[in-house]
């Protein structure tokens, strides 16, 4: 007898419906193969699902079993197809009724007494199932969450294979996970450090306001102790919640890497900072099994990248095409896969090795030749690609000592809210959401400039010799503080806090 089984697997971050077809022949030397690509994990599946079936107190026919993966061209990973194949065996030996596999999609691990292990990239083939018209989804009950923010799909908590196998039979019918509203997933969110606690460095936290506000990369330059990275903690603390697409968006990546654990969905924005150790395909993806990097994890969030130019040149290097298109492609011989890396970059670094070059009070003891290799480390193609230069200074002696307090984050984030609300609204009908998102084309169509900011910007060409690239970003720069001034033009003084943002020429 044959039987069919829909489970799912994930390419990338897509997810790919898969067929599982069970056939149990009536002759043959019992046996039970699985064919259509399976790799090791897939392939032991027959030891897992033939105990699991017998502690649960079912039996295995005594016949040849073949159980088929279809598309049998695609690669099968993973222990999440130990469920299908179980139900198939069980629906094609006539221990489960066929009909009831119907418009239904299984996924999960096997323990050997039965029980269902949580697995990984659930979300894409949820999202997939939903799109297929598929109407109940079996999971782990550990996986359920992952898909409770999905409308128009039931997903059924299975806790073992028994509890399966008689909700598929109507002896004991499972009740469906309960759907999750976006509104609930709305919460006071907690950080780390907030504005308030930072003294002095005014011009920064302008800095970081606009780069918040039209998602502009950023890079902070000073001396050791100016509070660089307490500045770059506080970030998270003014950046906009994340609507639900984009925290479908990011749980996917996460779904897939298993890092989604507990919390089932991420809800603030991702903040990654990894080592400078960091390898090339650790930052930006790949591996003989293309993974997400460090840029996909950060994607709709902030890649804080400390001590900038102690990482290596060529791991830096890998950041330029992610940074201008907002994805990478990862190729090998066996196909490319895209995975999405919209992310805000904050560096921060010291102006020598030393760190002290241009302190007012404290000597740099580095060699001339030291600072400029020191300096060399990160190319002028990538400092192109950043928009907000900000020297970081010491904090004055009044200003470190002083109880007076300044602003706090939250004040600071309703800003960046209104700025973001006024964005979300130029850019409705497209998929870019930000000012710094924009191409030479959205420059042109949507920003407009009076007739004293296009002057300023002529001169700025030939005095400061702009790059194409350094024009239309000082336009995008001047765009997002006019979205803060609630301002519809960009006026010159705009454009020239712009300018002030620029790479120095040292």
């Amino acid at each position: 007898m044959l039987a069919k089984v829909f489970s799912g697997t994930t390419i990338g971050l897509e997810g790919v419906l898969i067929e599982v077809e069970v056939d149990v022949a009536g002759k043959g030397f019992p046996s039970l193969t699985i064919v259509g690509l399976p790799d090791k994990a897939v392939d032991e599946a027959k030891d897992r699902v033939r105990t699991a079936i017998i502690n649960t107190g079912f039996e295995i026919p005594d016949s040849r079993i073949t159980v088929n993966l279809a598309p049998a061209d695609l690669p099968k990973e993973g222990s999440s197809f130990d469920l299908p194949i179980a139900i198939g065996i069980l629906a094609a030996s006539g221990m489960i009724k066929k009909e009831a596999l119907d418009n239904s999609l299984f996924l999960g691990e096997l323990s050997l007494e039965g029980r269902l292990r949580p697995v990984t990239g659930v979300m894409p083939v949820a999202i997939l199932a939903a799109q297929k018209k598929i109407k109940n989804l079996f999971l782990p009950i550990k996986n359920t969450m992952e898909a409770a923010l999905i409308d128009d799909l039931d997903n059924f908590p299975v806790f073992d294979l028994a509890d399966l196998i008689l909700h598929l039979n109507g002896e004991k019918l499972m009740l469906p996970q309960e759907r999750i509203s976006w509104s609930s997933l709305t919460k006071n969110e907690e950080y780390e450090f907030d504005f308030l606690d930072i003294k002095g460095q005014e011009q920064a936290k302008r800095a970081m306001m606009i780069a918040a506000a039209g998602f502009h990369n950023l890079h902070l330059k000073g001396p050791p102790g100016a509070g660089k990275t307490m500045l770059s903690r506080a970030l998270p603390s003014i950046l906009p919640e994340m609507d639900k697409d984009e925290v479908l968006e990011v749980s996917k990546i996460y779904s897939i890497c298993g890092l989604l654990k507990n919390d089932f969905f991420v809800r603030c924005r991702p903040f990654r900072s990894p080592h400078h150790t960091i390898s090339r395909i650790g930052l930006v993806g790949g591996g003989t099994k293309p993974a997400p990097g460090e840029v996909s994890l950060a994607h709709r969030g902030v890649l804080f990248l400390d001590e900038f130019p102690e990482f290596p040149r060529s791991v830096l290097e890998a950041l330029r095409q992610p940074l201008e298109d907002g994805r990478v492609t990862i190729s090998r011989a066996s196909g490319s896969l895209t995975f999405p890396s919209r992310f805000l970059l904050l560096a921060a670094s010291n102006p020598c090795p030393c760190g002290y070059l241009g302190h007012p009070k404290k000597s740099c003891r580095c060699l001339p030749g030291t600072i400029l290799k020191y300096k060399k480390r990160i190319s002028g193609p990538l400092l192109d690609r950043i928009d907000l230069h900000v020297d970081v200074p010491p904090v004055e002696e009044e200003k470190l000592s002083s109880f007076e307090s300044g602003v706090k984050s939250c004040k600071v984030r309703e800003r960046v809210i209104q700025a973001r609300e006024k964005q979300r609204k130029r850019f409705q009908n497209l998929p870019i959401k930000t000012n710094g998102e924009m191409g030479s084309a959205e420059v042109r169509k949507y920003c407009r400039l009076t007739d004293k900011a296009v002057d300023l910007l002529k001169q700025a060409i030939s005095r400061l010799s702009l790059s194409a690239r350094s024009y239309f970003k000082t336009i995008k720069i001047g765009q997002t503080i006019a979205d803060l001034d609630g301002q519809d033009k960009i006026e010159a003084n705009f454009i020239a806090e712009a300018l002030q943002y620029r790479a120095k020429e040292d």
